[in-house]
């Protein structure tokens, strides 16, 4: 993960977030030269790995209000 002050990733804000986008890099963003943020890709669940954890785990009492929560957190691809 490569090391950028704060005052740099202002400057370079585009051009950092191009090389997370496109290029899968990772930032730690430093301000006094102490780490205080950091910019990466985010990672996306999909659908097929909530049906694997389904499959492995037997339902409960909770299982209805877990799905719905496990289905907030997931985000829909928007597909041509």
């Amino acid at each position: 993960m490569s090391e950028v002050t704060a005052t740099e990733a202002a400057r370079k804000f585009a051009d950092l977030l191009d090389a997370v986008e496109h290029d899968g890099e990772r930032y730690t963003i430093t301000r006094r030269g102490k780490a205080v943020a950091h910019i990466e890709p985010i990672t996306r669940g999909r659908g097929s790995d909530a049906k694997a954890l389904l499959r492995r785990n037997r339902p409960d009492a909770r299982w209805a209000h877990d799905l719905g929560e496990m289905r907030d957190l997931l985000e829909v691809e928007n597909r041509p």
